[in-house]
């Protein structure tokens, strides 16, 4: 049976989940870790480089040390992708931890960076039935938390805005900033439209505006679309025509109900996902 996911680390590929922390490791312990997700599926692998890249970004604000360049990546990338039949849609994680820390432990030491590549099989999630509410818990500023990277340490909150809302019965969540401003979903960058417009939270500091977020968002103007980036309140949305969601590993998804009103698929959301998947088929990565 062939393997479902392989890691690159330390010089070598390892087959399944591979066991590369330790209970001293940082990264494990007290959350100093970044990663980055790029999608290989039907033979392509849209904005590749610009994932790569991010999690170096991503690990420079953090205050690791970015110790593959985005062209190491790459390359890797490659020879992981050989591993897997062409047609199997992959998650593609680069990922850095800081392995020791100083006296006390929780200042970690740069110089322990450590890092690895995990590719593995994720099927790609179909459009259907999507209800969603408003979610107590808010994203934190700049101030309170590394918001600037695609930190770990982020997803908890996250994680607990889904489970919170899934108890109420919804299948996920708008979450609000500081202000009580919209800032996404809880696990992806949110849309709505309404009168012939497409609007989505402007970013400002508490939510990573996506790499799928902003080539949407370049699709639909360069196809003639207004779209505003706006700050917007939860009554913005819950008036909406439609809404969708835009996230690497769904990419483009429809929301077909806001708090027991019905939402249908809109235009919108169609021709973004139609416009999403030429570009993929269109582009080398």
């Amino acid at each position: 049976m062939a393997e479902t996911t392989w890691t690159f680390f330390e010089d070598a590929w390892h087959p399944g989940n591979v066991r590369m922390m330790g209970p001293r490791t940082h990264g494990a312990w007290l959350g100093s870790t970044v990663f980055d997700g790029a999608r290989a599926f039907e033979g392509v692998t849209p904005d590749l480089d610009l994932h790569l890249a991010r999690v170096n970004r991503s690990a420079t604000a953090l205050g690791l040390k970015p110790v593959v360049a985005v062209e190491a990546w790459r390359d890797l990338v490659q020879e992981g992708l050989r591993r897997f039949d062409p047609s199997t849609p992959l998650y593609i994680r680069p990922m850095y931890w800081a392995e020791d820390g100083f006296a006390g432990g929780v200042r970690f030491d740069p110089d322990s960076t450590a890092w690895c590549l995990c590719l593995y099989e994720a099927p790609m999630p179909v459009p259907g039935r999507l209800s969603v509410t408003l979610s107590p818990f808010r994203r934190p500023t700049a101030e309170s938390a590394p918001v600037e990277a695609k930190a770990g340490c982020l997803y908890p909150n996250g994680a607990r805005a889904l489970s919170e809302a899934q108890s109420r019965g919804f299948g996920n969540c708008l979450v609000r900033d500081a202000l009580g401003n919209i800032a996404e979903f809880a696990n992806a960058n949110a849309f709505m439209a309404r009168d012939g417009v497409v609007y989505t939270p402007a970013p400002n500091g508490t939510f990573l505006a996506g790499i799928t977020r902003n080539r949407v968002i370049a699709l639909l103007r360069e196809a003639g679309v207004s779209v505003v980036e706006a700050t917007l309140t939860y009554g913005d949305f819950a008036q909406a025509d439609e809404i969708f969601s835009t996230g690497n590993f769904a990419k483009v998804m429809p929301v077909t109900a806001i708090d027991g009103r019905e939402l249908e698929p809109g235009p919108f959301y169609r021709q973004a996902r139609d416009l999403y998947w030429s570009f993929a088929h269109t582009t080398s990565g």
